[in-house]
């Protein structure tokens, strides 16, 4: 598992500052988004046609207009999330999860099956799976269900120990569902290790560094480094055990009390640390909520209370430039944009300009979350680049502390090299004055500047070129 720290690529603040700024604003996310929903519970028997009948007895927690049993869902549509259960472990044991996400506008269910002490992972796994889809149909077609009208299309597939594990095998191959998150998962049989090489959506894995029961170097790391997702973040808490991540429950705490190293911290402290990253991975994901991608990520930075890894794409797009192509980095949808204004049809990852302005794209990833590239400029005369250079090379890319850009210029003129960094800032300029037919070999340094992307700007009499590069 590799070390990948994220990187805020919009703004460089000092830490003390980013602190500040990190409290205020969870402080007035939470605000905004806080939602003084009252618990409903209801039970409920589901059967599963696929499986000869299987019957899936299922605890759900809801969004309620008063506290109480098969009391009315409040109005509003909303996410569904499926948990999985721990080893011998009753559904009864996560209070703290739907006491936590149920008023914040989430229903939670609770797959009551495998409970026993030889229970069939891949079975508990189908039924994580089987009740997504079920219950996103009772709301859409089923109008004596409770449910009805009040579930969404976004939903996330949880589950702590044997049902993080089982999480897994029900992500598999599974595009029904928007996210994955599981607890101190272990491994199951089938592997949940394999399976995570077939899990795409984005995915939360989070550990306890002091777990004994299923130690994150032999369970949580390597299906973490499995998974196939676009993005994915690893959080192990400091001092964390496997138990702690539910609330205390006698089969868990027998086994876990055999075995060493022993929780550091309390489980109100674990519990805690996983709360607040936990809610605002699922506002992201779940609700769009865009400003909660940032919080997360500025917490993962400065957060005492775990270590993580993540890797993932969701950034600002970077637009490249070839000829008259712009081409962005990957993303799930495109727009283009000329002037400040959006071209239709212009939807694809790259785009070939026909007149001469301000071009940039808007990209979203895994949500309706828009984020916006760089700017390039083409001038209306950009068709003749190709008679006065030849084809621009800049090497070695990715680079450590030299560049070379080496071209052919066919033409006698005078050139300006300029090097900006993703937001536009202008960081270095050298001005040359060239000859038909020399060749053009520039050295520079580039020690100084910071790890990440920036772009080579390369302008003519009549043309402008800007390629990107990668400083290690």
């Amino acid at each position: 598992m590799k070390n990948i720290k994220f990187k805020n690529s919009l703004t460089v603040i000092s830490k003390r500052s980013k602190v500040i700024v990190l409290f205020f604003a969870l402080i007035f996310s939470f605000i905004l988004n806080a939602q003084p929903y009252a618990v409903g519970h209801s039970q409920i028997t589901y059967t599963d046609p696929a499986r000869a009948g299987r019957s899936i007895q299922t605890e759900i927690y809801y969004p309620a207009t008063t506290a109480g049993t098969s009391v009315p869902v409040s109005s509003g549509t909303y996410p569904i999330i499926i948990f999985g259960h721990g080893f011998v472990m009753s559904w009864d044991a996560y209070q703290n999860i739907w006491d936590d996400l149920v008023p914040q506008g989430y229903i939670v269910a609770f797959p009551r099956t495998e409970g026993s002490f030889s229970p069939s992972h891949a079975e508990f796994g189908k039924d994580l799976k089987f009740l997504v889809s079920k219950l996103q149909s009772e709301s859409a077609t089923n109008v004596a269900s409770i449910f009805y009208n009040h579930i969404n299309a976004k939903s996330a597939i949880m589950g702590h120990s044997m049902g993080g594990g089982s999480a897994f095998l029900a992500a598999e191959s599974n595009l029904n569902i928007t996210t994955l998150v599981t607890f101190a998962a272990a491994n199951t049989t089938p592997p949940s290790i394999a399976a995570a090489r077939n899990v795409t959506v984005p995915s939360l894995v989070f550990a306890g560094e002091n777990d004994c029961v299923a130690p994150p170097i032999d369970h949580q790391i390597p299906m973490y480094d499995s998974l196939a997702s676009a993005c994915k973040t690893f959080i192990s808490v400091k001092g964390g055990a496997h138990c702690e991540f539910a609330n205390n429950n006698f089969n868990c705490s027998f086994g876990q009390s055999t075995c060493t190293p022993t929780p550091t911290i309390t489980r109100t402290q674990q519990q805690d640390a996983v709360s607040d990253l936990l809610k605002l991975w699922l506002e992201y994901y779940l609700k769009d909520n865009c400003n909660s991608w940032n919080i997360f990520n500025d917490s993962l930075a400065v957060s005492s209370r775990i270590t993580n890894e993540q890797q993932c794409l969701i950034n600002s797009p970077v637009i490249s430039q070839s000829g008259l192509v712009l081409t962005s980095t990957i993303a799930s949808t495109y727009q283009w944009y000329w002037n400040g204004t959006l071209i239709p049809g212009a939807t694809s990852q790259s785009y070939t300009t026909t007149t001469g302005g301000n071009f940039y794209v808007i990209v979203t990833y895994f949500n309706t979350c828009p984020y916006q590239s760089n700017t390039i400029n083409m001038t209306t005369t950009s068709t003749l680049n190709s008679s006065f250079v030849t084809e621009i090379k800049i090497y070695p890319n990715p680079a450590n502390s030299q560049v070379a850009i080496d071209f052919l210029s066919q033409k006698q003129e005078q050139i300006v090299i300029r090097f900006k960094n993703v937001i536009g800032q202008l960081l270095l300029e050298r001005s040359f004055d060239v000859i038909a037919n020399q060749n053009v070999l520039v050295n520079q340094d580039i020690s100084e500047f910071d790890s990440g992307i920036y772009f080579v700007e390369i302008e003519f009499e009549y043309s402008k070129l800007v390629r990107k590069i990668i400083k290690e």
